[in-house]
């Protein structure tokens, strides 16, 4: 896989960069957390006019059907701006439906991702089952030929406060499943709220709620869309740690003590170095993941997409915290955007599985292969 930038990709690149610098301000991030709760539709749909959101969807469904070094290139710029509307999770069911779905489904729901019209949120996280995928209890009934309802309760939805369709796993005869819900289907609750990176969860509770059935192959199509999550995860995290690497050199630079920029101090430059390797490191690994979801084999998909989210999110917490203390008591307010870029570095870790589950997944995919 070749990721020097095409010049189709560096032209996408610099005009994301140019829409997050106009567009995407501090103010304005702080004002949508504030009043849509990190989700505002005119900017959603400028993402869906950008291309950003039918990246991956196939050609033939409305979308672009590029790969994942192009996804690489759009995360990076995204996260230098966190920017905080649900890309990632429309990156998941893009995945899903379109390696799982039945035809008509895809024709359906994949040219309405593209273009913006349908906001879509993965939800598979239980109250009781942590990140296990396999262990869900929720549940599905056949009610008619063609029709499904689930009983359960699903929990901390990755933007689910501004998806108005979910994809929800559940226990389908004893076989974990997929299945399309409607938030406005009767015997839905959601319960949306405020999350500490200034975006919204939320948890779902389904009292026999009709539903369509996406795939039996649950397991199977939560692991890729997961793992496609994953990459564009640890590419946004890239890109959040090198704008608040420059975010702090711009304040050593400008902070003065004895008379002498903070820049000047060699302990500081050490530090700051440090901040910058991990970034570099950071990226690569994204790159990594990037490469796992071409490969064909499923167990070294999962060993390289989970090492690079253990080795990201160790990194966006090292570069989060480092940037915290160089700032000093400035560092631990709300007036500046440092606070924000480590709110949003600290969940790298908990979203999508965290370091515990993929050093286990890792290993027990190392294992597969040396078998």
């Amino acid at each position: 896989m070749d990721f020097t930038y095409s010049e189709e990709q560096q032209m996408l690149a610099d005009s994301l960069r140019r829409f997050v610098a106009s567009e995407y301000s501090f103010e304005h991030r702080r004002r949508n957390a504030r009043e849509h709760g990190g989700f505002d539709r005119a900017t959603w749909q400028q993402l869906a006019d950008m291309g950003v959101l039918g990246l991956t969807v196939p050609a033939d469904h409305g979308g672009f059907g590029e790969g994942p070094a192009s996804q690489v290139v759009v995360q990076r710029e995204l996260g230098r701006g966190l920017v905080q509307e649900p890309v990632i999770p429309a990156a998941i069911a893009t995945a899903i439906l379109a390696h799982h779905a039945p035809a008509a489904q895809q024709a359906e729901w994949l040219p309405a991702i593209a273009d913006g019209s349908k906001v879509l949120a993965l939800a598979y996280l239980e109250p009781a089952t942590r990140y296990r995928l396999d262990a869900a209890e929720t549940v599905a009934r056949q009610r008619e030929p063609n029709g499904y309802v689930l009983s359960g309760a699903k929990s901390v939805v990755w933007h689910g406060g501004a998806a108005d369709t979910y994809l929800v796993s559940a226990k389908l005869d004893g076989t974990l499943a997929l299945f399309l819900v409607s938030r406005d289907a009767p015997g839905l609750t959601v319960t949306a709220y405020p999350t500490i990176d200034r975006l919204s969860g939320a948890d779902l509770k389904l009292a026999d709620v009709p539903a369509t059935l996406v795939t039996v192959n649950g397991l199977q199509a939560l692991e890729l869309g997961i793992d496609h999550g994953i990459a564009a995860q640890c590419a946004a995290a890239a890109g959040a740690m090198e704008r608040l690497i420059e975010v702090t050199a711009e304040y050593l630079g400008a902070r003065k003590q004895f008379g002498k920029p903070l820049a000047s101090f060699q302990a500081l430059q050490h530090r700051m170095a440090d901040m910058l390797l991990q970034k570099e490191l950071a990226l690569s690994m994204a790159y990594v993941a990037a490469q796992g979801l071409d490969a064909t084999d499923a167990d070294e998909r999962r060993r390289k997409v989970s090492a690079a989210k253990v080795i990201t999110a160790r990194a966006a917490r090292f570069v989060g915290q480092q940037a915290v203390q160089l700032h000093g008591g400035m560092g631990m307010t709300d007036e500046l955007e440092v606070g924000d870029y480590f709110k949003a570095l600290a969940m790298t870790d908990v979203l999508l599985g965290d370091t515990d589950l993929h050093m286990e997944r890792y290993s027990a995919s190392m294992a597969a292969i040396a078998a």
